[in-house]
């Protein structure tokens, strides 16, 4: 059955309303990965694609939460008057519930915000945890989160208020490009998070960066063999752990402080 929306937002606010599948093998293999971030983010590095954050920039509220799942997309931007007029109007301008509603089992909503005020709080949560969502990633505000915490669904954050952002925010567009830390998201692309960070991975790059994880991982398992077998540290030293066959150039992006180090 096609999926239809809410009304809340205009037609043209709306890309696809139906997000290809990513392969069972491919999400299971990543759940299976150990240290799922970094050894992604590695990987990544070597393949040339751009799409780490630490938590540091994007702080989780749940440091045991480890997600790995596709990308359900939520642009928001600041109202366009005064909170005190959107007061008076008594008019959410939050329209993030339009992604709920087309959210499936696995979604993760990757939300593109206002800082310092909530683009996400706890009723919005409980419905996208209701909906089968295992988690978001907020570029910019969130609150209630003990609540969200609670019901075990984790948001990584670029703040936390208790501002509300119904007054103060404008939702723009749902499942269309979004813009994360200086990364571009597309709906429907991976996104693994875990208490060292997050990673977006363009969904047609997803399996190769899985193959390359995976036999960074075996490297890695052959070093720590060495080392509990108590072999002297020049030999340890002298195992190469990642073997990168090529160089390759990393494209530049302008990115937060933290991120450019």
């Amino acid at each position: 059955m096609t999926k239809q929306t809410l009304g809340k937002l205009a037609a043209d606010a709306f890309g696809l309303l139906e997000l290809p599948a990513l392969p069972a093998d491919i999400l299971d293999g990543f759940r299976a990965l150990p240290d799922l971030t970094g050894i992604a983010s590695d990987a990544m590095d070597e393949l040339g694609i751009v799409g780490a954050v630490p938590a540091a920039v994007l702080r989780p509220t749940d440091p045991k939460a480890r997600i790995v799942g596709r990308a359900l997309t939520v642009r928001n931007v600041p109202a366009d008057a005064p909170a005190a007029e959107k007061v008076k109007a008594g008019v959410s301008g939050l329209g993030e519930i339009e992604a709920h509603n087309l959210a499936e089992a696995g979604d993760v909503v990757v939300l593109q915000g206002v800082d310092r005020v909530s683009n996400l709080g706890g009723i919005s949560a409980t419905i996208g945890h209701r909906q089968g969502e295992i988690g978001a990633i907020v570029d910019g505000g969130a609150r209630d989160v003990d609540h969200s915490r609670g019901i075990g669904y984790p948001i990584w954050s670029r703040s936390v208020s208790p501002i509300t952002g119904k007054w103060r925010v404008q939702t723009v567009a749902v499942n269309k490009p979004v813009t994360i830390c200086g990364i571009t998201v597309n709906p429907g692309d991976l996104v693994l998070a875990d208490e060292t960070g997050v990673c977006f991975i363009p969904r047609n790059r997803a399996a190769e960066v899985l193959q390359r994880a995976q036999r960074n991982v075996v490297a890695e398992q052959a070093r720590e063999a060495k080392i509990a077998s108590g072999a002297p540290v020049r030999p340890i030293a002298m195992i190469v752990a990642y073997c990168v066959p090529t160089v390759v150039k990393l494209p530049r992006l302008k990115l937060p402080p933290l991120l450019a180090m």
